[in-house]
């Protein structure tokens, strides 16, 4: 399969890896008839999906039955109205329905959007004026139903909704009920591939209203290198990813490039994120590949990890935020691996990340993805030197790389403002070491500006986080009148430290913030929390905590 897109298929190092990489892009291609398609024409009985959920339910399905439902769900959909271009929802958690809908669409040519489940009224009617949308696939729970109608009353348009159970509302279609008996189509043909708009996402909100982020058919195959090199995965590779299908992160790690690889995708269905039955489930199934935000780390290396045989993991990786060092010395002590970070957004597959052939450093974000010209500057627009502080930023003067979005769906106003002059502005502030790998600094909104001193939260939470008592913290700016701002710290404590939250244990991570990094870093404030908030991706709301803390302290 591999040949099919690329020029040379293994890489011995990063050098070789900068210097050869080349794609080959099929005229149109549409990932589920190119890829998925295909291989249930070369190996039909190869294991695709594996969905398990905390119920104990459990079906495997092989690339050629995929195959199968994949088409009889497009020609179900078709037969409800949903065509080519047409705007779709998808709210379906992480229901086996999720991954026959994406593919189904796909084939059709209509446009997938999915969606969390934790979405409000609100939310949704935002989504469909926003997108126009046509078609709503949902879960048939209460929640979500309530919600679903609600957005209803207020979005004055007929839309077809359909219901995968086990509720279904008067007004909507029957997944189950109907989708059986719609024939198999006897040819489907594609209607579209290559630039044409394949999927959105509106961003997870961790400031602003969320953006429309618009990727043509082009973005699945960007996430070759994802699953193929920096999941190190192949035929017989049994891959979980901890995402939620909402997130553009599911489209990492569920989805494109773990098919591409030929290697099974596994999904853990579960209500609630539970880090010891997820190290059961990595022990029962015998999870060879696994990757997760580092939230969820955090919390496995807070657990006693020596009770689960984790031995059949051969390849282990992260991204979503910056990774602790603690939390990748704590995991490797436990399992023997290393953890392997990469770094991309809504807007791009990954851009930065460290590959199995490359050392990784804890705590950094590693090299550049050849497949992008990455960059880091000033504010005045020229080149970091190594050590400087900058922008991560995408130079596309010279070609657009693929897997980089088309824009902002419908407003080209906002997309000018990240994109222009030839360049595509991440927002992400990091600097370079004498080695070329890249370190987290935090967003350009996150930097706290305090008596002249220019301060990155994520070097203070690291700081924090090799302390005994913290789970989780989040770093923050609060104004203040001589300073400009003064840094705080939300912290999470273990629950064997909760009854010593006080002034003296203030003081001692005051003073082990001191001893760990630059002294004028220390927090001047810390907060004692039971959990943060957090998008759906399990990214920290940091502009939550600033904005309950600007009306806090906006008269000190």
């Amino acid at each position: 399969m591999l040949e099919k897109f690329l020029k040379q298929t293994s890489f011995q190092d990063n050098e070789d890896y900068r210097e050869h990489l080349e794609f080959i892009v099929p005229e149109r291609f549409n990932f589920a008839y190119d890829v998925m398609d295909a291989w249930a024409e070369e190996c039909p009985d190869a294991l695709a999906l594996w969905w398990v959920n905390d119920k104990g339910d459990n079906r495997k399905i092989s690339f050629g039955e995929m195959k199968e439902l994949t088409d009889r769900t497009a020609a179900y959909f078709s037969s409800l109205g949903i065509g080519s271009g047409d705007m779709v929802m998808l709210i379906l958690k992480r229901r086996l329905e999720f991954w026959l809908s994406v593919l189904a669409l796909h084939k059709i040519g209509a446009i997938t959007i999915p969606a969390t489940h934790m979405l409000t009224s609100k939310d949704i009617v935002y989504r469909n004026r926003k997108a126009h949308i046509k078609a709503i696939v949902c879960v048939g729970d209460t929640y979500v139903l309530e919600q679903v109608e609600k957005a209803s009353q207020q979005y004055a348009v007929n839309q077809i909704l359909v219901s995968v159970g086990p509720e279904v509302p008067a007004g909507y279609h029957d997944w189950h009920a109907e989708w059986k008996d719609v024939p198999l189509p006897l040819n489907l043909q594609r209607v579209s591939g290559g630039t044409d708009t394949m999927l959105a996402y509106f961003t997870s909100g961790t400031s602003g209203e969320p953006k429309l982020v618009a990727h043509d058919y082009l973005y699945a195959l960007g996430h070759l290198t994802t699953g193929v090199f920096w999941h190190h995965l192949h035929p017989g590779s049994i891959h979980l990813t901890v995402a939620d299908t909402g997130w553009g992160k599911a489209a990492w790690g569920k989805l494109y490039g773990q098919w591409i690889a030929g290697a099974a995708v596994f999904v853990y269905d579960q209500e609630r994120f539970d880090a010891c039955r997820m190290m059961e489930a990595i022990e029962r199934y015998r999870i060879t590949s696994f990757c997760a935000p580092p939230t969820v780390y955090r919390f496995m290396v807070h657990e006693d990890m020596s009770r689960y045989d984790l031995s059949s993991l051969e390849h282990c990786t992260t991204a979503g935020e910056a990774l602790n060092a603690s939390v990748f010395d704590k995991f490797k002590a436990a399992t023997g691996l290393s953890l392997y970070e990469g770094f991309g957004q809504t807007e791009t597959t990954m851009t930065l990340g460290t590959m199995p052939w490359v050392t990784p450093k804890p705590g950094s974000m590693g090299l550049p993805n050849p497949q992008y010209d990455i960059d880091l500057i000033k504010p005045d627009g020229t080149s970091c030197q190594n050590g400087e502080q900058g922008e991560i930023i995408v130079r596309t003067d010279n070609v657009i790389p693929m897997g980089l979005f088309k824009g902002y769906y419908g407003d080209d106003a906002l997309t000018r403002q990240v994109w222009h002059d030839g360049v595509y502005h991440t927002g992400d502030l990091a600097w370079r070491d004498e080695d070329g790998y890249y370190w987290f600094v935090g967003r350009t909104d996150d930097v706290i500006k305090s008596s002249g001193y220019r301060i990155g939260p994520f070097e203070v939470e690291s700081a924090l986080m090799t302390h005994p008592s913290v789970v989780e913290c989040a770093v923050t700016g609060v104004p203040d009148p001589f300073r400009g701002y003064v840094v705080k710290a939300t912290i999470v404590l273990k629950q064997e430290w909760k009854d010593k939250a006080g002034d003296g244990l203030v003081k001692e991570l005051q003073e082990h913030v001191k001893k760990e990094t630059a002294p004028y870093k220390y927090p001047r404030i810390v907060e004692f929390v039971e959990e943060l908030p957090k998008t759906i991706s399990g990214k920290i709301r940091r502009v939550e905590i600033r904005q309950q803390d600007e009306s806090s302290y906006k008269d000190v």
